[in-house]
């Protein structure tokens, strides 16, 4: 008996098993027989471990114990979508579409979206080799050994694939499952869970993969990326990646006009309410993939998709009590106390009123009915009073004057919306929101801190700032309720790991007032250094590309302040990154140094990725659209003919790859 070969032979023959029924949803055996044969494979590989093979059927029943997720640099940067809520909205996507890439017949994917956990999975010469979920875009956790117990997710692919590819998907979670596990929690007394979709993103966080395997998530497949992939557009990708054995939504379909997604859109807002999983809405994308090179990126999202949010499901309530937070930068947010009510999923029990216009535009008052949605499906928001239902006795809502925590005058800048407690550095809520922002994830990620602990800190007198952190000790710690000398010991250690992060990420982590994720990395990569951007003026500010004169004046507003100087030379001091540290190309040169180019069209000798590699390489800039300021346009096959007019109009040289390359290597 030739054992490999049998153990090969049963682990085809299950995960054929596994397609038939998760994906294709046509089994062609019975629950015991799959079983049996699962059983028969354990036990041989058990008794023969040189046949072990990460990617076997075994492996899906879970087992692997997971105590701190790894997080991973995604290769190609998940992107969010930007959202529109009415079919005017996309006609205007459309024109900015058709703005840049000129009077061309365009056709368009559309696909239901789902309401999961993105998940992007890396495959290797055919096989699962790593899973990760979306994080912030740019990074997220390893979560494989979870998403391998899911079996609509092959383990092994078939067909002509490319060497390394990247899968996106959706991880959801079905009503029935979802009702299946609230019923065995509630016969056991346990609370049963929200909604489906923050049960399947929690799920891929739990520890033990066993656990993870016994929950029934799905895997809806809706991008691939990656280089040489043998298919043209979006459509094609998924008829393709079908037929690699992944699980498409077979909804999707291809539309030649806006009016056909219309069409799309209008039967989708009635049938969704059929389907087995949460669905909130359609992802249009345009279909041809040049057509997306063309298009590129905003900061955020791709230019070439756009998500359509079917309409808000609506509930009423009553209006219990108005409260008033105070954020990090000492906006003061009213918040609406409302009876509790069930809506899209979840038990809402408090709603934002944004600041003081929007309850004088509402006239919303204390004890009205009030009709709550939730604003994108995911934040409740109070759209209108029934003035039927209003007391007799009401009275209309006076705004506070003063912090409802230190009690210092509030102040309402001109073309302000929001109110602010000006007690930037004495408001508790304040100090301890800027510590919160400081150890955030997207900052600097400091393991074993969490906003509780940062109050805790801070209320025991402990940190009056993020500098003070650096300066804790586990024996100052140790004594605080509940804190043990191993939790202590993790705060204190995660504190000084911190010290790793990128000056990006620091920048972002002081909390600078409009100096965001993107503005951040844009100050560090142009400033270099925290030293440099201190001695920046209003106008050396302004000209950096994107940044405007309200985030100038703000930089310019935290630098004046002594105290800020004061914290930044103390984390300076501790040894907290405040340079950009520079990766080392050899190949490095400055030969194009103050040109901008712009990248178009298909090319032969390079992947678009790759020039704007090697412009970037020799000191050269690559900007997304041409403009006066543009040197020079490299052009490939199939330019667009808006890019080309456009050029053309202003006279400039447009080179192909080929002369690209004579510029960079002249001596």
């Amino acid at each position: 008996m030739d054992i490999q070969n049998t153990i090969q032979k049963l682990r085809e023959e299950l995960n054929q098993h596994n397609h038939n029924y998760y994906v294709l949803d046509t089994p062609t055996i019975s629950d015991f027989e799959f079983d049996l044969k699962l059983k028969q494979l354990q036990d041989l590989e058990n008794k023969y471990p040189e046949y072990f093979d990460e990617n076997s059927p075994s492996q899906r029943v879970g087992g692997a114990i997971t105590k701190n997720f790894q997080t991973v640099a995604h290769e190609h940067r998940m992107y969010s979508l930007d959202n529109s809520y009415s079919k005017e909205e996309l006609m205007d996507w459309e024109k900015r579409v058709q703005k840049v890439l000129g009077d061309v017949p365009l056709e368009y994917t559309c696909e239901l979206k789902y309401d999961g956990a993105s998940i992007s999975i890396t495959y290797e010469n055919g096989k699962l080799k790593r899973a990760v979920t979306r994080g912030d875009g740019f990074q997220g956790d390893d979560v494989t050994n979870n998403i391998k117990t899911i079996k609509s997710i092959p383990l092994k692919i078939k067909g002509n694939f490319p060497a390394t590819f990247d899968v996106r998907g959706e991880i959801i979670l079905p009503f029935a499952g979802f009702e299946k596990m609230n019923q065995e929690l509630i016969e056991i007394g346990e609370t049963p869970y929200s909604n489906p979709r923050n049960t399947a993103s929690g799920s891929l966080k739990l520890q033990d993969s066993a656990e993870v395997a016994k929950r029934p998530l799905d895997c809806l497949l809706y991008f691939l990326i990656g280089n040489n992939l043998p298919f043209k557009s979006q459509f094609e990708g998924l008829e393709t990646a079908r037929n690699w054995g992944f699980k498409v939504p077979k909804e999707a379909k291809l539309a030649n006009s806006l009016t056909e997604v219309f069409d799309f859109i209008d039967y989708w807002d009635v049938h969704r309410h059929n389907l087995p999983y949460e669905t909130d809405g359609v992802v249009v994308k345009v279909n041809s993939f040049q057509h997306q090179d063309e298009l590129g990126f905003t900061a955020k999202s791709p230019r070439w998709a756009i998500a359509y949010k079917f309409k808000s499901e609506q509930v009423s309530t009553k209006l219990n009590s108005i409260s008033y937070q105070v954020g990090r930068t000492g906006s003061i947010t009213p918040v609406a106390n409302l009876e509790p009510v069930q809506l899209a999923g979840t038990i809402v029990k408090r709603a934002s009123l944004h600041n003081a216009d929007q309850i004088e535009k509402l006239d919303i008052r204390v004890g009205d009915t009030v009709f709550v949605e939730k604003g994108g499906e995911i934040i409740p928001k109070i759209i209108a009073v029934d003035f039927i239902k209003r007391p007799e006795n009401s009275e209309a809502t006076k705004y506070i004057t003063h912090c409802p925590e230190c009690n210092t005058e509030l102040v309402r800048s001109e073309g302000e919306a929001n109110h602010y407690c000006p007690n930037f550095y004495g408001c508790p809520p304040q100090i301890i929101g800027r510590i919160q922002h400081y150890i955030s994830r997207k900052a600097m990620d400091i393991e074993g801190l969490g906003g509780e602990t940062v109050a805790l800190l801070f209320n025991n007198g402990l940190v009056h700032n993020y500098a003070d952190l650096y300066e804790l000790t586990v024996e100052q710690i140790r004594p605080l309720e509940r804190m043990a000398q191993k939790s202590a010991e993790n705060l204190v250690n995660g504190v000084a790991n911190s010290k790793s992060i990128p000056f990006e990420r620091v920048l972002f982590a002081l909390g600078i007032r409009f100096v965001g994720e993107t503005v951040a990395k844009k100050l560090a990569k142009h400033y270099k250094s925290i030293d440099a951007l201190r001695k920046a003026t209003l106008m050396d500010l302004i000209l950096v590309d994107e940044i405007g004169d309200r985030i100038a004046q703000s930089v310019l507003d935290f630098f004046e302040n002594e105290e800020n100087r004061i914290i930044i030379d103390r984390l300076k001091s501790f040894g907290v990154q405040f340079e950009i540290v520079e990766k080392i190309n050899p190949n490095a040169t400055d030969k194009l140094s103050g040109k901008i180019f712009v990248v178009s069209g298909v090319f032969e000798k390079f992947s678009r990725d790759d020039l704007k590699k090697a412009i970037e390489d020799n000191g050269g800039k690559v900007g997304s659209s041409i403009s006066a300021k543009t040197d020079y346009v490299v052009a490939g096959d199939n330019m667009g003919p808006a890019k080309l007019d456009k050029a053309t109009k202003l006279n400039i040289p447009i080179i192909s790859e080929d002369d690209f390359m004579k510029l960079i290597n002249e001596s």
